[in-house]
């Protein structure tokens, strides 16, 4: 019993699913996984539609696009595992009283990496009453380089993911402004494979989703501490104590979800940021979605790690 897995991009976000990987929680459902570690940003459905890999974890951003683009796309998500937007806004001068209304007044820099951090926040400035494209906005450059201008006041807030963010927090040289997981549930990354694919190993993927739900209670009854030892290998470059802080953070702002299921309202407000965007005419939640493997794990309870 194997599962080709298949990392999106290395991030911190995605720690529930390093975790299950680091603990052997699959193992322990019995179902080989075999982790190909990420391909470039976009890249991961490659292998799913070439054969070459069973299964990958990554956004509802990304299935909603392939519907879009590819007539044959069967792809759909089971196994949430971040349920809220992961990105925030860090200034170059303390803000404690900041709305989403003083981003027309601020020189902005958004994440060009991938597409998601903005099709959300700028759903969030539409719902207030403010036009995307009035904001003064940096919109083609990295994280590493919006931090670097950042620091040189160049802009006033970037838009960043974690360590990122915490990096600047500590050197004191960025304030914290907004936590986009404040919003509420945003379906953010989950597990998806191609529908076929989900029926002919469906046992196995059971197993994986099982695997997953453990760790999930894992989590959430450990420190960020206990986290940080088990994930630590994917991040050697970064210092324990960083990424302590980083993950505590995201613990406490509720980015991960306690249970497998991706539910109706994460999904449905990710799919309103990217229809008001532009980006997609958004693929119906009855299509994208199978609860069935989740609901199945959360129904037998097993116990935690």
């Amino acid at each position: 019993m194997t599962i080709v897995l298949q990392e999106s991009l290395r991030g911190l976000f995605y720690a529930p699913y390093y975790a299950a990987i680091a603990l052997g929680a699959h193992e322990k459902e019995g179902v080989e996984v075999r982790f190909a570690p990420a391909p470039g940003f976009g890249n991961a459905p490659n292998g799913l539609f070439d054969g070459t890999t069973d299964a990958a974890w990554g956004g509802p951003m990304r299935v909603n696009q392939l519907y879009e683009q590819r007539a044959d796309c069967d792809l759909v998500c089971f196994g949430e595992a971040v349920t809220r937007d992961p990105f925030l806004l860090v200034g170059r001068t303390p803000h404690p009283d900041f709305a989403i209304t003083d981003l027309a007044r601020a020189r902005v820099a958004t994440v060009s990496e991938v597409p998601t951090p903005w099709l959300c926040l700028q759903h969030d400035l539409r719902l207030a009453g403010i036009d995307p494209a009035s904001i003064d906005r940096v919109a083609d450059r990295t994280m590493v380089d919006n931090m670097a201008a950042l620091r040189a006041g160049a802009v006033d807030v970037v838009q960043l993911f974690q360590p990122f963010a915490e990096e600047l927090i500590e050197e004191g040289t960025g304030h914290l402004w907004y936590a986009a997981a404040s919003r509420g549930p945003c379906s953010y990354t989950t597990f998806y494979a191609r529908r076929g694919v989900l029926a002919a190993k469906r046992d196995e993927f059971r197993r994986l989703v099982r695997g997953l739900y453990r760790t999930q209670k894992w989590l959430h009854a450990q420190p960020a501490a206990a986290l940080a030892e088990v994930v630590q290998s994917y991040f050697p470059d970064l210092s324990r104590a960083r990424l302590t802080a980083a993950l505590e953070r995201y613990k406490t702002l509720g980015i991960w979800g306690r249970t497998p299921i991706l539910p109706r309202d994460g999904y449905e407000r990710l799919k309103d940021g990217m229809i008001s965007g532009g980006f997609v005419r958004g693929t119906d939640y009855a299509i994208a979605v199978d609860n069935s493997l989740a609901d199945t794990a959360v129904a037998e309870d097993p116990p935690s790690l």
